[in-house]
Parts: structure tokens; C-alpha cells; sequence
């Protein structure tokens, strides 16, 4: 059984998406304001966390980036009533691991939950025989320990960010679509959203501190997708 906290403001909403959510098995704290949603986080303890975009007094884009200061690899998945791409977007960069959009089936839901939560879970595609732990130049990665240390401190991923680089390292030099990637990390076997990935890589490159016109290893190629290069 997993533990939600679901951060809504919306009585309705709120109250009819924790009834299904328990009815498909997880344990759900909600709080209806941002304020009260980290309260509730450190008290609940939550495996993942369910945001409104839209929350009075402390927006959810506030609370994403507090959570994001407090607990690096705690799940997120925003959710917003309008699907306003610069929104979407500006949420995925402050530190969301998915979104969706509202209203939401509870079974769509608890299928982004699990695939979230399976990314804190095991190896990435196509890492079968590699070494547990592989070193990229000043990189390391542990597969087997599932963390990342760069010139031998640790870095703190979110668990789309960790799946994202396991699913890279695992082929260096391979270059992979955006949908490959969508597919492999996300569990999104549809036409899914681009911006996600693009997010995601971003927010990875920050924290392994690369030059932004001119990264070491995780490269864009132009028009399709991204590759790992190993140095």
C-alpha cells in the first residue's frame, strides 16, 4: 500500500479523489491548501505526492519547489484544470515527475502513481550485465544502490530524473527519440508529451552541474532526441 498526500483545494475533487484512490488500494492524507499539504508532509510521510496547479494563498508551483527543498526524491505529480502548456512546463521544471490533467480517471491516476513509483524500483531497460556500479568520468552510477555521486558526492535525483539516467548510461553514444524515452521511464506507451522529457533533461543537467551550451554528458541531438556520452 502506497501513501498519497493529495494537496487539493476543491472539496469535491478532493474528497472524490481520495475515496477512488483508496478504493484502488493506497493510503491518502489530504490537505485542501499548500500551507496544510506540507504540514501533512511531514507528519504523513508520503511515498508520493498528488499537487493542484491551482491552489489559493501558496500556489502549488510554491509548494512543488518547497517539497523540492526539503526531500529531492519524493514523488510528484502535478495535476491542472487547464493544461496551459506554460504552466505544464514550468511545473515539470520546478520539479514534478508527471502531471495530469483534470478531470482524471482514478484509474489513470493510480496507473501514474504505480509507474512513479516503480521508477524508485529496479534497473532501467537494457541494463542487464552491466556493471552495479559504472563510472563515467567524474560520474558514477550505482545501479544496484540506485544513486549517483558526481566527484564523489552524492546526488540527490527525483525518480524520473534517476530512471532518465539509468535509461541513458545503459546505452552510451545511443542516441534515443523522445518517445523511446517517454516509453522507457515514464511507462507513457502513447504519442505522450515531449515535455516531459525535455524538463526532465534539464532539470538532470542542472544538478550534474552542466554547462548549458555545452554539456559533457547528456547530449541533444537536434530534431530527435538525446544521447549519453561517456567521456
Amino acid at each position: 500500500m502506497s501513501r498519497v498526500l493529495l494537496i487539493e483545494d476543491d472539496p469535491a475533487v478532493r474528497e472524490g479523489v481520495a475515496l477512488a484512490l483508496r478504493r484502488q488500494g493506497h493510503d491518502v492524507a489530504a490537505a485542501a491548501t499548500g500551507e496544510e499539504g506540507l504540514d501533512r508532509l511531514r507528519s504523513f510521510r508520503p511515498d508520493i505526492v498528488i499537487l493542484d496547479l491551482m491552489l489559493p494563498g501558496m500556489t502549488g508551483l510554491e509548494v512543488c519547489r518547497t517539497v523540492r527543498t526539503l526531500d529531492q526524491t519524493l514523488p510528484i505529480i502535478m495535476a491542472t484544470a487547464r493544461g496551459d502548456e506554460v504552466d505544464i512546463v514550468v511545473g515539470l521544471e520546478a520539479g514534478a515527475d508527471d502531471y495530469v490533467v483534470k478531470p482524471v480517471l482514478a484509474r489513470v491516476l493510480d496507473a501514474r502513481i504505480r509507474a512513479v513509483l516503480r521508477r524508485t524500483a529496479g534497473a532501467a531497460p537494457g541494463a542487464e550485465g552491466l556493471p552495479k556500479i559504472h563510472t563515467y568520468g567524474e560520474l558514477a552510477v550505482d545501479r544496484a544502490g540506485l544513486t549517483v555521486a558526481l566527484h564523489g558526492e552524492p546526488i540527490a535525483l527525483a525518480p524520473s530524473e534517476l530512471r532518465l539516467l539509468l535509461t541513458l548510461t545503459a546505452s552510451p553514444g545511443q542516441v534515443f527519440s523522445r518517445q523511446q524515452l517517454l516509453e522507457a521511464v515514464w511507462e507513457h506507451d502513447y504519442h505522450g508529451d515531449a515535455r516531459l522529457v525535455d524538463a526532465c533533461v534539464k532539470r538532470l543537467r542542472t544538478k550534474m552541474s552542466e554547462p548549458p551550451r555545452a554539456p559533457r554528458y547528456i547530449h541533444t541531438v537536434r530534431g530527435f532526441g538525446y544521447r549519453f556520452a561517456a567521456p
